[in-house]
Parts: C-alpha cells; sequence; structure tokens
C-alpha cells in the first residue's frame, strides 16, 4: 500500500500546540474549534480532528442551565475542565476565565488561570476583552500561561453592551483592528472575534502575524469555532444565525427515549438476552 493510500490512524498524530496554529496560519491551512465540557464529546472531537477543545463559560448555558454565562463560576469550571483535558490525547486544550475570575487585576488573573492549568490541566486559557486586558495578558504570558484574546461582541459584557450585538460596524472596525493588535503585542497567541462583520474579521486577520477564530466573524479567520449543541442539533429552539447544524443529534435522543419508554412500559425490556440465569 502506497504512503498516499495508507488508512488514517490517530495514534500517529501528534498533540497540537500553540505554534502549531501559528504554523497553520503560515501555511494558509484552516483550523477548528468545538466546545467540549465531558470526556465523551472531547474523545471523539479529538478522534474527527479537531484540533482545539474550548470549555467555555458558555457551559453556564448548556450545562448547568443558567440563562446567561455570568454565574458560573471557577470551581464549577474546574471539573469540566479536568473531564475534557484528561480524554482529549490530540486537541489543544482551551479553558474560559469565568466572569469575576480575572478583571480585577492582573494577578487574580494569574491565579485563576493557574487553577485552570494547575487543577484542570487545560494547554490554555481565554478572555474576553479589547486593549484594556492588554495588561492581563502581558502578565499571563510572561509567566507562562498561554492566552486566547476574545474580542468582538463578548457576552460576559452582554448588560454593558446592550444585549447580543454585532460589534465592530463602521467606524468601529478600524478600533477592532487595533485592539486586536495590541492583544497580540501584549503576547495573546490567538485572537477569538465573534459576531463581527466579516470585513472586519478579515482585516483583523491580514493585519495580525497570530492566528484568528471566528464565531459569526465571517469566513476569512484561521478557525472557526461553535458551540457542540449548535452543531450537533442537540438544543432546541432558535438557533444564532452562525451556527450550522451538523447533525440532530436532539432528534437520534429522542427517539431513543421514546423507544426505550415503550419497551420498559411494554415489558418488552429487558428481555431474556438482557438477564442473567442461575
Amino acid at each position: 500500500m502506497s504512503e498516499e493510500a495508507a488508512p488514517y490512524r490517530a495514534s500517529e498524530r501528534k498533540r497540537v500546540r500553540t505554534v502549531t496554529l501559528q504554523q497553520m496560519k503560515e501555511r494558509g491551512e484552516r483550523f477548528t474549534m468545538l466546545t467540549s465540557y465531558d470526556m465523551y464529546t472531547a474523545e471523539i472531537f479529538d478522534e474527527a480532528g479537531i484540533e482545539t477543545l474550548l470549555i467555555g463559560d458558555s457551559a453556564g448555558n448548556n450545562v448547568y442551565g443558567y440563562e446567561t454565562t455570568l454565574p458560573i463560576t471557577l470551581d464549577e469550571m474546574i471539573p469540566l475542565v479536568r473531564a475534557v483535558a484528561g480524554a482529549a490525547k490530540h486537541a489543544l486544550v482551551v479553558a474560559d476565565l469565568p466572569f469575576g475570575s480575572y478583571q480585577e487585576s492582573p494577578a487574580q488573573a494569574f491565579a485563576s488561570a493557574a487553577r485552570l492549568m494547575k487543577e484542570g490541566r487545560a494547554h490554555a486559557v481565554k478572555l474576553e476583552g479589547g486593549a484594556h486586558m492588554a495588561p492581563t495578558v502581558e502578565h499571563l504570558a510572561k509567566n507562562g500561561i498561554p492566552v486566547v484574546a476574545h474580542i468582538g461582541f463578548t457576552p460576559q459584557s452582554e448588560h454593558a453592551l446592550g444585549g447580543y450585538r454585532v460589534q465592530g460596524r463602521g467606524d468601529a472596525a478600524a478600533r477592532l483592528v487595533e485592539e486586536a493588535k495590541t492583544l497580540e503585542r501584549a503576547g495573546a497567541f490567538c485572537v477569538l472575534m465573534e459576531m463581527v462583520p466579516a470585513p472586519a474579521a478579515k482585516a483583523v486577520t491580514e493585519a495580525l502575524r497570530v492566528p484568528t477564530i471566528g464565531i459569526g466573524a465571517g469566513p476569512d479567520c484561521d478557525g472557526q469555532v461553535l458551540v457542540w449543541q449548535d452543531f450537533a442539533g442537540l438544543r432546541d429552539g432558535r438557533y444564532p444565525r452562525f451556527a450550522k447544524k451538523f447533525a440532530d443529534v436532539r432528534t437520534v435522543l429522542l427517539d431513543a427515549a421514546r423507544a426505550y419508554h415503550e419497551d420498559v412500559s411494554s415489558g418488552a425490556f429487558p428481555a431474556t438476552e438482557h438477564s442473567f440465569e442461575n
């Protein structure tokens, strides 16, 4: 069998590092990020070749059932991070710093990020905010903590921003580029943009040496991220405009649960083959 025709083996893959993403940008290659909050999704996404896994503070909505991301705490995040990090053999594992765990000072941010890396075993952290967060990014980066900077719409600031609104329109696009460059200079190894007009996101991507990740930021970012419950069609209700459903997991689980309920109610399960004999 030729080398080109050889079957893909996940065991041959190396661990994705921050420099891996940088090298992919330099080669013009796109990469993927998905959220993950447990060992099973982490294992599956890792096997599929997803380069980066994000334990987002979106776990507040998608795991704990909060209305927003704001209530989730560092103590609630750490077990989820540890589960994902333990299951992912190849992907770069990034953990969100939740609201209130880093805004007070660079020292507070370092203490929180250190817990995510020591107790959660994350490889990097993500924090929200523009140029005003540069001193915090610099402090973390200089002390050995890789940082993804999150600009554009920042969910932790939804009340200050007046709700879920696109950021970086019109004259604000130039300011977005400058904020991204400031965060890059501070030491961020990657910049994530959320709900940003595609032309603005393209301008940021072209202006930066480090890679960009988009969610609702058009096709020109170096990487793309989605919440896994959105991409897999797990949740009900209205989906964000930028989310594409690649499966309908909700219907599969709903049909399976209904079939299980029916079989137990009718006595069809457990059958002889599911039981033990003396």
